[in-house]
């Protein structure tokens, strides 16, 4: 029997993680997912501080968790990735990396939507290690807490604001840079006429094709 594709969310708040159980509603089809909560996490991953400090809980919870068949680090950081793929026996998703993979296979350049200006470097330097800096549009941001924008009252009308300023920038598909942005992506997309990429989405969507994948070659064998 094949286990969940468990996603974590490594802040400890579960506004974030009712969020993502929202957007990945429609992925329920046949391969469970389940979205849990990084207790040992910060209130909201907001700085390198946050990004180190959850990484070893991160790899612990991963270790714990025999039965899943994948796992979603759901925070735009990538934390503890790394070590998370090291630790797992299973495929490990960033949902940064996966999130603008997906963005390069729907348009030819992106922007991304970040929580706060200072998240842009450490967003950045990923990038840069990622090679994917000259399909770079711009990156702008919201400068809301991560808890804002899951629940946030003028948190829309924001993201459509800066959605509007990278699209001038160049970028013909967005990327939402924080999963607390997760339950805005469709009425956004609609809004400004543009793909815009939940990055939490992109990574369950690689995290359920690996695990088919796997489980036809058991079949084929």
């Amino acid at each position: 029997m094949t286990g969940p594709v468990v996603v974590i969310n490594p802040n400890s708040n579960q506004a974030v993680t009712d969020g993502l159980e929202q957007a990945l509603a429609a992925f329920r089809c046949g391969v469970g997912i389940e979205c849990v909560t990084l207790a040992e996490g910060p209130f909201g991953i907001e700085s390198q501080h946050h990004v180190d400090q959850v990484a070893l809980p991160l790899a612990s919870l991963v270790k714990s968790r025999a039965d899943a068949s994948a796992f979603v680090i759901a925070c735009y950081s990538d934390p503890g990735l790394d070590l998370c793929r090291a630790t797992a026996r299973v495929p490990v998703f960033g949902i940064q990396e996966s999130g603008v993979l997906t963005a390069l296979a729907r348009g030819d350049r992106f922007g991304v939507v970040a929580i706060a200006d200072a998240s842009i470097p450490r967003h950045l330097r990923y990038l840069r290690r990622m090679g994917v800096t000259d399909r770079l549009a711009g990156e702008r941001a919201l400068n809301m807490s991560v808890d804002e924008s899951a629940r946030g009252e003028g948190t829309f009308e924001r993201l459509v604001e800066v959605g509007h300023a990278l699209i001038s920038d160049g970028a013909d598909v967005l990327i939402l840079g924080c999963a607390g942005m997760a339950r805005h992506r469709a009425a956004l997309e609609a809004k400004l006429n543009r793909p815009v990429i939940d990055p939490t989405q992109a990574a369950v969507a690689m995290a359920l094709g690996a695990v088919l994948t796997g489980q036809e070659m058991r079949a084929s064998g």
